[in-house]
Order: structure tokens, then sequence, then C-alpha cells
């Protein structure tokens, strides 16, 4: 029997004349994580959005629980009128449940910036601020599409440490597309490659580590050549 949260068929998705997926099939099992890795314009966020039910202009079956799938954008895309704590509440109209607005603030290492407006946020926290929006509606799905890529090396670290600590906490599957090998690996029971624009998924990367994991690993870096080399092919084909 198929327990997948998550099951997305796309026959055809194009921009007018220009088809950007075409014949890919995508699952993502309860606690799994999924990187999805590609060359530029292969279209994974396109992926990402119609996983998401953003994007409903393609030809396909999405299956999945809509109100238990939450996105978490590369910007923040915070409201700059709003407070951290409103900005992570917006959703339920201004009658959101505080205190659970509050336990997310401080799991996401914000507790003291509640009422603070998102100017006097730096990247990294703006980003955090992201993240407790998503799970505001308690998912069980998050996408998030290169959630990291404005931030310096070492916040991003401490944003995949925390990502992989709230996904653990609250059970939450993760399907996550990124431009970096090595987060991609790092974060990753699996890690897709696709190919270049509509060939689809050229194939799949397990990444067989317990969590947490240690990025020194020599395991890790042996996958790095493997991802490296499917990349090098998708690129040129």
């Amino acid at each position: 029997m198929n327990d997948a949260l998550l099951s997305l068929r796309v026959r055809r998705k194009a921009f007018g004349d220009t088809v950007v997926l075409k014949d890919l099939e995508l699952q993502l099992q309860p606690g799994e994580r999924v990187s999805l890795l590609g060359p530029s314009g292969c279209g994974k966020s396109t992926l990402l959005r119609i996983a998401a039910g953003l994007d409903q202009d393609y030809t396909g079956e999405l299956d999945s629980a809509g109100d238990s799938v939450a996105f978490v954008f590369q910007e923040p895309r915070l409201m700059p009128w709003l407070n951290v704590e409103r900005n992570i509440g917006f959703h339920d109209d201004g009658h959101y449940d505080q205190a659970w607005v509050r336990q997310l603030i401080d799991e996401v290492g914000l507790g003291g910036f509640a009422e603070a407006l998102p100017k006097a946020l730096s990247g990294g926290m703006a980003q955090r601020v992201a993240i407790a929006r998503g799970l505001y509606s308690r998912p069980k799905v998050l996408l998030l599409d290169e959630p990291f890529s404005a931030v310096d090396a070492f916040t991003r670290m401490k944003l995949q440490d925390l990502l992989l600590d709230l996904a653990e906490r609250h059970d939450i599957a993760l399907l996550l597309v990124t431009h970096d090998v090595d987060e991609a690996l790092y974060l990753s029971d699996r890690v897709l490659v696709m190919g270049h624009r509509a060939s689809g998924i050229g194939g799949g990367i397990d990444v067989d580590l317990a969590q947490p994991r240690d990025r020194r690993d020599p395991v890790l870096a042996g996958l790095k050549v493997q991802a490296l080399t499917r990349l090098q092919v998708a690129h040129v084909v």
C-alpha cells in the first residue's frame, strides 16, 4: 500500500511553446527528506510550485493533503509593517494562535524578537521567521525553494541544522530545491538529480547515513563525486 504524503506525476508542463517538465514522477514518504539538484532552468522550482499546488497549469496528477503542505520561499517575503509574531501567524487573519506562535519563535531561536519588525532582523533571522511561518499550519510536508542561498556559509550551516531539528521534532517530510551539493547530501535521505529541461529526473542518490551527520564524513565526499558526475551529464544533455 502506498502511504506517500505527496505523489506527483507531471506529463507535461510548458511556458508557451517551451516544455519545461515532461514525464516526471515524484513521491515523498512520511518523514522523508529529499533534495532536488539540477542545472539552472531545468524546472526544479517549477516542480516545487506544482507540488505545492501553486501552479495548476500542467498536465498530470497531484495527490496530497493540501492543508498539510507548506512552502518556504527563497526570500523570506515578510510583511515589513508586521512584527515577527504577526508575520508568523498572519494567515489566520489576525486571529492566530499566539501560544503556538511564541513556541515557534523560541524553537527557531528568536526568543525576545516577537515584537521586532523585519527591518531589525538579519538575513538569517528573517529566514528563521519564514521557517516558523511555514510550520505554523502544522504541516506534514515542508517544501523549500533554495531557502538558504542568500546567507553566508556559517549561517547556512546553522540554518541547515535548525531545519533538521525542526523536521525531527515535528515529524515533517522535506522536499528541498538547492544548487548546493553539500547541502543536499547533508540534509537528505535521497538526492534526485534532474536533467536538462524536459528530460526529467536522471536518477537518485541514496544517502544511507544516520542523523546527525558529520560534514567531514568520507562517505559524503564519495557521494558528492557521484552527484557532481550526474550533474555534469545533466548539463550536457
